[in-house]
């Protein structure tokens, strides 16, 4: 068994509160759960109303379909939302 996590920073420019942004992250926390069988959470800067930090955990019993995931997880986070991608940490 084999588990990967990330955690993702985004930029987001037209975020001018904090409701804003919680708008960007209930929207891309949500299509990417439904989507992917991973778990997906903001897990930091919550107060920080342009950047947002998600983590992602996939879970996997073989290796290489956990990176094949885990890569299709962060490009379609990256396409799915109008925030910038500024840090992937492994």
């Amino acid at each position: 068994m084999t588990a990967l996590s990330v955690k993702l920073t985004f930029y987001i420019p037209n975020a001018f509160s904090l409701k804003d942004k919680r708008q960007v992250c209930r929207s891309l926390v949500d299509k990417t759960q439904k989507r992917f069988n991973a778990s997906v959470s903001e897990v930091d800067t919550q107060d920080v109303h342009k950047t947002l930090t998600i983590g992602v955990a996939v879970v996997s019993a073989d290796a290489a379909h956990a990176r094949r995931s885990m890569d299709e997880i962060i490009r379609y986070m990256e396409e799915h939302t109008d925030a910038e991608l500024i840090m992937v940490e492994e």
